[in-house]
């Protein structure tokens, strides 16, 4: 007979072994929807140019304008996230940019893209504070970087499902009805969550197994969860070291998503359907990045390395890697070679896991801030470097912009090193320093 609930008046759920994983697969596929949302302008780029007289600069200030809503709500969101907690979240933001999403399918011009943009922007940057503060409630310390991988990953495999189905729909419709594509899937996903989600400890079909397992490495977690003011975080050296490593990474992300496609086009003649065939390639294998970064240092972690010692060796190589790719982009002129060197520098720049240094060094309670001011940051940078990359490749080309891409890992790399220290060390930012 099924085991009673303690009123004894329905059977008990069953309990689901590895509940965890099902949850980060959720996680995963609201990334990789978020970023199918965002690419689709950026794999439209050259058609709705050509379509609606758009000029490459009114293209890279629609993008900033993306940015610049992005980076302020990436901090408000932040806190918003450990406020309203990662159920509530998910569906007030998703709903929100599933919704915003198919206004773009109505734009007529430069100026109604830009507005568009700026309130997809406002409403898309909650999913990365709520994905890591899941991933750091629902994994134990050292399957954190695996969890964040793989949540993460889905901002790679979005942009490469984008690529083939955004142009897909484009050739066989008309390129708006791929707006409206993208913001129907994101309002089936919210209805999902919110029936399947719930805290560990409330899940009615987690094991008490699993359960004593996510929680067998914590401490300082289980201490009190009050807030913590802004104003102590901010004082802490492991909290700048997260910041800043968003701060010098996340512009190479925004160059690869929002610039890949147009590179591909602009400087090796690719048309819109080999666009569709062919440039998916980086964005798949830098999800496989996503989810290597944190496997390997955990199969390290298996084998006796500490998690601290085997996720810094992974950055360090992956960082190592990064000059001679970007290098050699610029100097080869086969397409075939320039999607290979691209997709090299998608593997490196994945497997670095900025996202998921918040969860390996700080408690739950303080994840979902932290994060959210790293992104606004890196996200100010965007803006900056958007409008950088817009003018040096109208008026120069590619390859100061590479030039720059190349250094910035390992830069970030010292500064972990030397802000931050142990990795896989949850700090106690109740105290005072």
């Amino acid at each position: 007979m099924s085991a009673l609930s303690p009123a004894g008046l329905r059977p008990e759920p069953k309990k689901i072994p590895g509940l965890r994983w099902y949850m980060v697969g959720m996680l995963c596929l609201a990334s990789e929807l978020n970023y199918l949302d965002r690419q689709t302008l950026s794999v439209l780029a050259q058609t709705i140019q050509d379509d609606l007289k758009i000029s490459t600069t009114e293209y890279a200030n629609i993008t900033s304008a993306f940015l610049g809503s992005y980076a302020v709500m990436y901090a408000v969101s932040g806190r918003l996230v450990d406020w309203l907690g990662t159920r509530k979240s998910f569906i007030i933001f998703v709903t929100s940019w599933s919704v915003v999403n198919m206004l773009n399918a109505f734009a007529r011009t430069a100026l109604h893209f830009t507005v568009f943009r700026f309130l997809l922007g406002a409403a898309e940057p909650a999913s990365f504070p709520a994905g890591v503060r899941a991933s750091s409630e629902w994994f134990p310390v050292r399957e954190r970087a695996l969890a964040v991988g793989i949540f993460n990953a889905g901002t790679a495999l979005g942009s490469a499902l984008a690529v083939p189905i955004i142009s897909f729909i484009a050739l066989t419709w008309n390129w708006r009805y791929a707006f409206v594509f993208g913001g129907a899937m994101g309002l089936v996903w919210v209805v999902v969550w919110a029936l399947v989600y719930r805290l560990p400890r409330d899940h009615p079909r987690l094991s008490a197994e699993e359960l004593a397992f996510i929680e067998s490495d914590r401490t300082v977690e289980k201490e009190s969860t009050e807030s913590v003011p802004l104003a102590r975080l901010l004082v802490r050296r492991e909290v700048w070291g997260c910041i800043l490593a968003r701060v010098l990474t996340d512009p190479i992300s925004y160059f690869f998503f929002f610039w890949i496609p147009k590179f591909l086009q602009q400087e090796r003649g690719f048309s819109l359907a080999d666009i569709g065939k062919y440039s998916w390639i980086p964005f798949a294998v830098g999800a496989v990045g996503n989810v290597l970064g944190g496997m390997i240092p955990r199969w390290l972690v298996n084998r006796g390395w500490t998690v601290n010692r085997g996720r810094k060796t992974t950055m360090a190589v992956a960082s190592c890697c990064m000059p001679l790719l970007c290098f050699a982009i610029t100097r080869v002129p086969d397409p075939a070679v320039a999607v290979a060197l691209m997709a090299g520098m998608m593997l490196c720049h994945t497997l670095w896991l900025n996202v998921a240094l918040p969860a390996e060094v700080l408690p739950p309670k303080v994840v979902g801030t932290v994060t959210g001011l790293g992104g606004c940051l890196g996200a100010v940078m965007g803006v900056v470097t958007q409008q950088l990359i817009g003018w040096t490749v109208e008026n120069v080309s590619f390859a100061p912009v590479f030039a720059v891409c190349s250094v910035m890992h390992l830069t970030a790399f010292a500064l972990v090193c030397l802000l931050i220290g142990e990795l896989g060390k949850i700090r106690d930012v109740s105290a005072r320093v």
